[in-house]
């Protein structure tokens, strides 16, 4: 069975999925990505049975080329996949050329066009953020004049936090539609500020049907972590994911992703709890989440999630684990300032404090820049039975690590 992966780079989280496909036996795997298979590095790259290098993994038309090409030297593709989000319009553009069964790019569409998104949601009734695609400057102040400031604003196909900010006034208004320029070609997402606590809810998907759901909190949010370098940003899992506390987002949740159209995925999306007490969600990815919450899951229930994706886009199969174990959490270590990282103070003794709680480290190493990200330079993850537990764990370590940077 031939089955072709599209990555457009070698990076920590893509290893994880490209093990797990070549640990399949019934697997050939191919693999698409514009980086040369020797940076794939070690045992994991001679296990790739079929390679093809291209330009641009954004580019449908490259993607269908490799595709093709790697059709006639190897044979039909089963199937073609793609976890990053910014892949998945082109990797369905390609399906729908070559026939391959999958997500078409109507589905991906709606998933990546966030005011598209939303529009399916209004119309069905779920709850979201007041919204615009602005085309014009015009556009953005007709919806100040109904929400008000702050605003959010992103690109219309936006993933995680890149290039999204929070416009305070309208002098920084002004100054943000004058550098992004909107055009209907270029439409700029603009919407209101919600406030709450922030959360993503992943749910397995099978034939329209929504199989299994997962729950985490994030402390604090994305966007405030990037506006503020000195958070330590943490993801924690929370073991009761069945409680009656959530059965609002469960509900709206799984109305948000029939309108979208999802026959048959893992998706990852994000919601906030109102200060009124009352939900709002963000946006949904129909692709793996982030933010080390696919290892998260594999800790909780002691699984291998990665696999269960593979198998899950492969054959349209999955196994709900059994009652979740544990509560899990993910404390990302950032060091504040900028340069390289020259020392990591505090993780001895977190580590020798926490014990077992400890599951997975990805210790800071010395010399290494700055990370890009709220994610930081490395991280912790931690596991306990009782939820305030895993909290109380998380606050001790971004309270006593320190991750040192300097030129």
């Amino acid at each position: 069975m031939f089955v072709v992966y599209v990555c457009p780079f070698f990076s920590e989280n893509t290893r994880f999925f490209i093990n797990a496909l070549a640990n399949m036996p019934e697997i050939r795997l191919g693999i698409i990505s514009q980086e040369p298979l020797n940076y794939l590095g070690g045992p994991l790259q001679h296990r790739v049975e079929a390679f093809y290098q291209v330009d641009d993994c954004l580019n449908a038309g490259q993607l269908a080329g490799a595709a093709e090409a790697l059709t006639r030297a190897y044979g039909p593709i089963y199937r073609l996949l793609g976890p990053s989000e910014h892949t998945q319009v082109q990797i369905a553009q390609v399906r729908e050329h070559m026939n391959i069964e999958g997500m078409d790019s109507r589905t991906a569409n709606n998933f990546r066009n966030k005011d598209q998104m939303k529009a399916c949601w209004r119309k069905a009734g779920v709850a979201c953020a007041k919204s615009i695609a602005a085309t014009k400057p015009a556009d953005a102040w007709e919806l100040i004049e109904h929400v008000g400031f702050p605003v959010c604003v992103k690109p219309l196909d936006g993933a995680a936090t890149q290039s999204t900010f929070r416009v305070n006034d309208a002098e920084t208004l002004t100054e943000v539609l004058r550098a992004s320029a909107p055009s209907p070609e270029r439409p700029l997402q603009v919407e209101e500020w919600v406030t709450g606590s922030e959360h993503s809810f992943e749910t397995v998907t099978i034939n329209g049907e929504h199989k299994w759901h997962s729950l985490t909190h994030y402390v604090p949010g994305p966007l405030d972590a990037m506006r503020n370098p000195w958070v330590q940003y943490q993801v924690i899992l929370p073991r009761e994911i069945d409680s009656p506390e959530f059965d609002d987002i469960r509900k709206a949740g799984c109305e948000a992703l029939d309108a979208l159209g999802i026959q048959t995925g893992l998706t990852h999306m994000e919601w906030f709890r109102k200060d009124d007490g009352s939900i709002a969600i963000n946006e949904v990815a129909a692709r793996p989440p982030g933010v080390s919450i696919m290892p998260l899951i594999n800790r909780a229930h002691d699984i291998d999630f990665f696999t269960g994706w593979c198998k899950l886009m492969i054959y349209g199969s999955f196994e709900p684990p059994a009652e979740r174990k544990y509560a899990a959490g993910c404390a990302f270590l950032r060091g504040l300032g900028a340069g390289r990282v020259t020392g990591v103070h505090g993780l001895e003794e977190v580590l020798y404090n926490l014990g077992d709680l400890v599951t997975d480290l990805r210790a800071p190493r010395l010399g290494e820049p700055k990370g890009l990200s709220y994610e930081g330079e490395g991280w912790i993850i931690v596991r306990h039975p009782e939820t305030q537990k895993v909290r109380d764990a998380l606050s001790y370590v971004v309270e006593t690590v320190r991750v040192e940077l300097a030129y």
